[in-house]
């Protein structure tokens, strides 16, 4: 898993609510058990039409979002299922980040556990940062994960929570198994320790 300490980035808007797992990677896509080409899938009902070609009026088939890093959606992202492929084909496709006033729970600990950093914010940000990101698409949005901010060029700043062990584990760049293996000399003293006893 890639550390994620800062992200200055590109954001794609994409206005809509209760965005569930199956529309963020249909059922048919499951089959895999790896993250190679989930990317390919993301979003697919919305993104190509029946024939496979590309819908142009969805936002990531639009070339001035090509480059975001940073998913901005409405409430309640992530709801339905609990594929962990969801958050496979969002990584895969190149995003880093997704900012919502909402997340379901397990998408949200899923994210987490895979290097994609959940961001909730009020939704009169978000609201904001949709319409910012609209009328400028090239606008370069921070993500500080150790100050856990959300800063635009103009000095706006919103602060965002996040558990103090994920959030150690995403800047270290460690999933629940690293971060055992990381202790390793503490947990070998300890067991040393505790066995003259």
């Amino acid at each position: 898993m890639n550390p994620f300490t800062t992200l200055t980035a590109a954001a794609a808007p994409l206005r809509a609510e209760n965005v569930d797992t199956d529309q963020i990677i249909p059922a048919r896509f499951l089959t895999a058990v790896t993250k190679a080409g989930m990317g390919d899938g993301l979003f697919a009902a919305w993104r190509y039409d029946p024939t496979g070609q590309p819908r142009p009026d969805f936002v990531l088939n639009q070339p001035q979002y090509a480059a975001a890093q940073i998913l901005i959606a409405g409430r309640n992202f992530g709801s339905g299922s609990s594929r962990e492929h969801a958050v496979w084909a969002l990584t895969e496709y190149g995003f880093r980040a997704v900012i919502s006033p909402g997340f379901a729970d397990i998408f949200y600990n899923n994210a987490l556990k895979n290097g994609l950093l959940p961001v909730p914010l009020p939704e009169e940000a978000v609201r904001l940062l949709l319409d910012l990101v609209e009328e400028q698409p090239d606008v370069q949005i921070q993500l500080d994960l150790g100050a856990q901010t959300v800063s635009l060029p103009d000095g706006q700043s919103y602060h965002f929570a996040i558990d103090p062990y994920r959030k150690e584990c995403l800047i270290e760049g460690l999933d629940d198994l690293g971060y055992l293996l990381a202790q390793e000399a503490a947990i070998t003293a300890y067991e040393h320790s505790n066995t003259k006893n």
